[in-house]
């Protein structure tokens, strides 16, 4: 990767982080309030249906959490992105089949998919805090993130729960916008090189990148849609479950305990009885589940369903969309041009095929 360190990598992966998350936050959060289940009650008019003004009231809560993950996740993304990237393509070319033994779109779709399962391990947290506290009511005395973090106090490790459906929404979606936009891009450059209009300038290089990645983008965000509604849902029932966790295990520990028979290994009567029980439900996970009141994301796909039709799965999709066109743009342009910045102030020069 000639030119670039992984510092040049970490630091244009936070700005382009951070630039992304100031300027298409408040789009993100209406999405969020578009696709909870206390849409219609928090943010529609009763007497009208249409959008009431809090939907569009304090669209920068939950900010700070995100600014602080995001930094570390994507620079995590983009390293094991470039790494895994050049090790697959060395992988995939022989003496016998110099152009690979697979399509070039398999090797971006497998690099990107691993460097999102490493991205979301960090980013769950955040995202399960940033939406949660999108959905504090604008003017509440205290700020929407601590006031959402004090929920999670008890039960730390919910912050972790939407792992699964981040992922789920956040593998299919890279899998599918990196292949179209580095072909988009390519295409691109072909057709300013056949028009004569190359000028190799970092501007250049940043409206390319910005233009394929947007629109590439935009049409994984608008065909994964169904998946990001299921982990909306799952990530503001996160709260829920913490709090009802907690209060099961406090009432647990507050059981009297009860003095007398002991079995073979010492242990009450009534603990043994309960070792039994809970054996018995975890040899059913649906079960366990339910008892836990957790849902798994088909059931939560079927009640949107029941409740809002097919169409409840498409909600927020074409926000989304734009919200998606906006930031990948952004995102990935000022990603690619920060790396030739950085290796331009060094004296050095990226290669064209060491890009994105």
């Amino acid at each position: 990767m000639s030119g670039n360190t992984n510092s040049d990598i970490l630091i244009a992966g936070a700005i382009a982080a951070f630039t992304v998350d100031l300027l298409v936050y408040p789009l993100d959060t209406i999405k969020t309030r578009i696709q909870s289940p206390d849409y219609a009650r928090y943010y529609t008019n009763a007497s009208t249906g249409k959008p009431s003004p809090a939907l569009f009231r304090g669209v920068y809560q939950g900010i700070g959490s995100v600014i602080i993950a995001t930094l570390p996740s994507s620079g995590a993304f983009f390293t094991t992105y470039e790494r895994t990237k050049t090790l697959f393509t060395n992988l995939n070319t022989t003496t016998s089949s110099p152009n690979g033994i697979l399509p070039i779109a398999f090797v971006h779709a497998g690099a990107s998919s691993l460097a999102e399962l490493v991205s979301c391990a960090i980013l769950t947290p955040a995202e399960v805090i940033k939406q949660n506290a999108q959905m504090v009511h604008s003017g509440s005395p205290t700020n929407a993130t601590l006031q959402t973090l004090a929920k999670f106090k008890s039960n730390p490790l919910a912050l972790w729960r939407g792992y699964t459906a981040l992922a789920g929404r956040n593998l299919p979606f890279t899998a599918m916008q990196f292949p179209m936009f580095e072909r988009l891009k390519v295409a691109i450059r072909e057709y300013r090189d056949r028009r004569g209009l190359t000028t190799g300038s970092i501007y250049e290089s940043a409206w390319i990148t910005a233009l394929s990645a947007g629109s590439a983008g935009a049409v994984a965000a608008v065909v994964t849609t169904p998946v990001d509604v299921v982990k909306t849902r799952i990530m503001l029932s996160a709260v829920d479950d913490a709090a009802r966790e907690t209060s099961h295990a406090q009432s647990q520990t507050n059981k009297p305990k009860v003095d007398g028979l002991v079995d073979a290994f010492g242990k009450s009567v009534e603990a043994s009885r309960d070792t039994v029980k809970s054996a018995a439900r975890s040899m059913n996970p649906l079960t366990s589940a339910e008892k836990k009141g957790k849902k798994s994301s088909w059931r939560i796909g079927q009640e949107i369903v029941a409740e809002k039709g097919v169409r409840g799965l498409w909600r927020g999709g074409a926000l989304r969309g734009v919200w998606t066109f906006i930031g990948a743009g952004l995102y990935l342009g000022a990603y690619e041009s920060g790396r030739v910045y950085l290796a331009a102030r060094r004296g050095e020069k990226v290669d064209e095929a060491d890009l994105l």
